[in-house]
């Protein structure tokens, strides 16, 4: 063969050896998704390549990566409320490609945008997580037109709380103090202003909301029935923005704008209530009022590096005559650096700060009172884009605290109270966690990862020791639990470890899809807890105290499985969520009869370890899009706790058999609600009006009535059954609202609306308690319902310009 061909046969192979070779490259796209008008990143975007049946979304920073094989492919972007994006991409090396989204702008008449943000991927193995967009928390009636995150939780499947004006929320049936609520990935301690009329989160300073009920990534730990996360916006880097709302008790105000354009943006946000400034008109001395401050601070380094200082300040006044004052609040700091090692590497360090303060002054008897709780946060996490396919999520952080149980002063010279502290007490928390989110075949997509977590009880100034291990001790006449005497008191100081803890906490989920409107889900979440809320209520209030685990109070852990049935109908229009769950919970704290747990020094006297369980079936209904949109959501479950007898301990010569607590039987927690519906609508009439209404109704609270009386020189004295065997009246209502912008509104700079509210339309009276007394008249004893709420009308007025 002539050399010509040779060299023609040998180049053409070369040739198409080549052309496979790079028929089989891959190249990553990747970038950062943000608004057109502010450069607000986007949190949850959605990047879809349908030729390729592959997809994913923007990570908390709005950053995206996908590693796909060379090729010219179609890329969609769609997120609610903004104009979706179609782009051609013609993938022959890694490519770095920001995209920017305009906000919807249609009529009505044209197209309805979708809460596609709220929908769940039925593909994505992640389950029992529930998504609201602020755009929806504003629409919801609630008392008094003050929009309300925490409110709004309420109206999700498998979510309940104790009632009008009551603080935090209830998760398949945990107590409050087990939800792990982050802002700006700062913990908030106390989610509530005003006893629980509203909540610390200001609805315009918000940007994404994210409940995690089971399925919890390994990123969490620390809390065993939820997480809560919440991030703030980022602040304008275009331009300066103003929005806010003046209402009937309390009125808001947020600034945005840039520092630098397209460089550095600021935004500060700030709430108040005034409705104690009208009460002296009425000659009353009493005073109840709040105030928060949102601020954060963004900066762009280059396209590799961004760093945030993001802060919240909060605080509550209650007083009466001045006499008694109580002021309590959060403050958080977050310090946060964002690096993107390569298109596929990002990485997060953040310095957080969270300090909670309770205060207390009563004047008539001489003293203050001061309590608290502090951490310091060091967290590092990592995102790794392996391919389309696979992504690993790993990362570490370390929580150091400071638990102030109470320092009692004088507030006054002649006052005759002495000072003293109660015993502060330290702990460190520190984890490491991988995560993996894998897509083993078409079908079949899994999340599985394992967190490693220890915590150590630091030593403190005094420790009480007690005969055999034992603060609490049965007295086995009476039957009862009482608290025991300390047969010494030990110095450890700050230098030693009084208790270690260690615990792996594996989870993993999975989706396999059916068809393509139909999957099933499954999931097991490990938790460990390590600190709790000393509370003998059915609502956290502000005196309550943090204590963590240690010599004589364990761990709580959690075991949680759940299974699920999601299907899209229509085409998506509407969706429909099944979900059953179990919970089994060790180490559940619960409190002997009488437990005092106010300025007690030895809290572990008046506390023993039992364990809860909590099951039940979930089922939530959307209709998704149209000018009606909303959905039905309905709860059957069942939350119970239970502490048996220890194991019998010889006291000089005797076995002592222990009774348990409610004689070693399961009984129902507080947060127990056999049956909760919620129903939420939203109706957009026209440009101008739009209507919204929620209904819920909720079995009654479990609660103790007195099953009989006796008297004692000459005193009537009720004793009561076993606990919470009785349960108030059901709670049902109907809240509606209508909000009217004006269409002079449209081509203007300056924009308002005005909300028209009705909480609780038909005047409902649910009963927050129930007390029983005697007539003085016929002798007879009676029951009194006390209720917060009867029907409220409300007028909100929002602008922004």
């Amino acid at each position: 063969m002539p050399n010509f061909h040779k060299r023609f046969l040998l180049a053409l192979c070369i040739s198409l050896l080549s052309l496979s070779a790079f028929a089989q490259q891959k190249f990553t796209l990747s970038g950062t998704i943000s608004e057109a008008s502010s450069n607000e990143t986007l949190i949850g975007v959605t990047i879809a390549i349908p030729e390729l049946q592959s997809g994913t979304t923007t990570n908390e920073y709005g950053f995206y990566s996908i590693t796909l094989p060379a090729g010219e492919y179609d890329v969609f972007i769609s997120y609610l409320g903004f104009s979706d994006i179609k782009r051609t991409v013609n993938l022959n090396s890694n490519k770095k490609v920001d995209f920017k989204m305009t906000e919807s702008a249609e009529q009505l008449e044209e197209v309805v945008v979708s809460e596609d943000v709220e929908r769940t991927d039925i593909r994505k193995p992640q389950m029992s997580v529930n998504t609201i967009a602020v755009q929806t928390i504003k629409k919801i009636p609630v008392v008094l037109g003050e929009a309300d995150v925490i409110k709004s939780l309420v109206l999700l499947p498998g979510v309940t709380n104790a009632g009008e004006a009551s603080s935090g929320f209830n998760v398949r049936g945990g107590a409050a103090d087990q939800n792990l609520i982050l802002l700006d990935e700062a913990t908030i301690f106390n989610s509530s202003h005003l006893f629980g009329f509203f909540s610390v989160f200001n609805p315009d300073a918000i940007k994404d909301v994210k409940l995690f009920k089971g399925g919890i990534p390994a990123r969490y730990g620390g809390r065993v029935s939820s997480v809560l996360e919440i991030f703030q916006k980022e602040g304008n880097s275009k331009e300066f923005k103003v929005n806010g709302g003046i209402g009937a008790v309390a009125s808001r105000l947020l600034i945005e704008g840039p520092i630098e354009k397209d460089r550095t943006a600021f935004l500060a946000g700030g709430r108040a209530s005034y409705a104690h400034l009208f009460l002296p008109l009425f000659d009353i001395d009493n005073k109840a009022y709040f105030y928060d401050l949102n601020t954060k601070i963004n900066h762009k380094i280059n396209d590799r590096n961004s760093i945030y200082l993001s802060g919240y300040f909060g605080r509550d006044l209650f007083s009466i005559n001045d006499s008694f004052v109580n002021i309590y609040g959060n403050a958080v700091g977050n310090f946060r650096w964002n690096h993107l090692f390569s298109d596929k590497l990002f990485s997060n360090l953040s310095l957080i700060y969270s300090d909670y303060f309770y205060g207390l002054e009563l004047d008539f008897v001489g003293f203050e009172w001061d309590s608290g709780i502090q951490n310091f946060n060091l967290k590092y996490d990592l995102k790794h884009y392996i391919n389309d396919k696979l992504q690993i999520n790993y990362g570490l952080n370390n929580i150091y605290y400071v638990f102030n149980p109470g320092k009692i002063k004088p507030n006054s010279p002649d006052s005759g109270i002495l000072e003293e502290q109660l015993t502060k007490k330290y702990a460190n928390e520190a984890a490491a966690y991988v995560d993996v989110e894998q897509q083993v075949t078409k079908d079949l997509s899994v999340n599985y990862g394992l967190r490693v977590s220890q915590f150590n009880r630091l030593g403190q100034d005094e420790l009480f020791v007690y005969q055999n291990n034992q603060p609490v001790i049965f007295d086995p006449f009476q039957l009862i639990y009482r608290e025991a005497t300390p047969i010494d008191t030990i110095n450890p100081g700050r230098g030693t470890n009084l208790k270690t803890y260690f615990n792996f906490e594996p989870r993993v989920s999975a989706a396999y899809v059916l068809d393509e409107n139909t999957s099933v889900k499954a999931s097991y979440t490990r938790l460990a807890q390590y600190l709790h809320l000393l509370s003998n209520t059915s609502s956290p209030t502000p005196l309550d105290v943090w204590t963590p685990s240690g010599p004589f109070v364990e761990p709580q852990l959690l075991d949680q499985y759940a299974l699920g049935y999601f299907k899209n109908l229509k085409g998506g229009d509407y969706t429909l969520e099944l979900e059953g769950f179990y919970k089994d919970i060790q180490n559940r704290i619960d409190y002997i009869d009488g437990a005092d747990l106010i300025a007690n020094n030895a809290i572990e006297q008046v506390i023993l370890n039992g364990e809860a369980r909590a099951y039940g079936l979930e089922v939530l209904f959307r209709k998704n899009e149209g000018r009606f949109q909303g959905w039905l959501a309905y709860t059957l479950s069942r939350s119970e706790q239970r502490t048996p007898g220890r194991e019998p301990v010889t006291d000089n010569g005797r076995s002592n058999q222990e009774t348990g607590i409610n004689f070693g039987e399961w009984y129902p927690t507080p947060f127990d609600k056999t049956h909760d519906v919620a129903l939420f609508g939203n109706y957009e009439l026209n440009d101008k009006w739009s209507f919204n209404a929620n209904f819920i109704y909720q079995t009654g609270q479990p609660t103790n009535y007195p099953v009989g009386q006796f008297e004692f020189e000459e005193l009537v004295v009720p004793f009561f059954g076993l606990r919470n065997q009785t349960r108030l009246p059901d709670y049902h209502r109907l809240d509606i609202s209508a909000t009217m912008r004006p269409r002079k509104n449209k081509n203007r700079n300056f924009q308002g609306e005005w909300v028209f509210s009705v909480y609780n339309v038909y005047n409902r009276m649910n009963a927050a308690s129930i007390n029983f007394r005697q007539n003085q008249d016929t002798g007879r004893n009676e029951a009194i319902r006390t209720s917060i709420f009867g029907v409220v009308p409300a007028i909100t007025y929002n602008f922004k310009f």
